[in-house]
């Protein structure tokens, strides 16, 4: 299994009546040089001003990015060249960034190739440390700064810290 970890950015809570504006990958294994990075066209006329701010686009922007049919195609196709076996969505928010993903994939393109399963990587640190109250955000190096590709890089490094220094038994492909 190829452990890809995502992150997402969207203008409001849920797929569907909102939209998802922006998708990071990271491919998680020693060098996380593999990377894909898509900006989605509003699918909805809703959204909600504080969650878009966070994305740092404009609506008038977001409305200039690409199609979700073509976003989700090419990060499909991504992960078709860049996953050795099965991709396995790992995330931050699996509740969010699981439900966007899948939604927008079986929406759009009518399969999802992650499956009906993702991990949550803060519910990994916690049970490592054995502490439901623990978080692991201090063991990201990269700044989260929004920007999916960074966040998901983030997450990435803090989960190879916590298979190399911490003793998290997962494989890596």
């Amino acid at each position: 299994m190829s452990l890809i970890m995502v992150d997402v950015e969207a203008d409001g809570p849920i797929p569907g009546d909102y939209s998802m504006i922006s998708l990071g990958a990271v491919r998680v294994d020693d060098t996380l040089e593999c990377t894909f990075y898509g900006q989605l066209r509003p699918i909805s006329e809703q959204f909600v001003l504080e969650a878009l701010a966070i994305s740092g686009y404009s609506r008038e922007e977001t409305q200039q990015f690409d199609s979700p049919t073509k976003v989700m195609t090419s990060f499909q196709t991504w992960l078709q060249e860049n996953s050795p076996s099965r991709p396995m969505l790992i995330s931050d928010n699996n509740g969010f960034d699981a439900m966007f993903i899948q939604w927008y994939f079986w929406h759009f393109l009518g399969e999802n190739p992650f499956g009906h399963s993702s991990l949550n990587l803060g519910c990994l640190y916690k049970g490592l440390v054995r502490d439901c109250f623990q978080n692991f955000k201090h063991l990201r190096r990269t700044t989260h700064s929004h920007h999916p590709v960074d966040d998901a890089r983030g997450n990435a490094e803090a989960l190879l810290t916590m298979k190399h220094e911490m003793g998290l038994k997962i494989r890596l492909e």
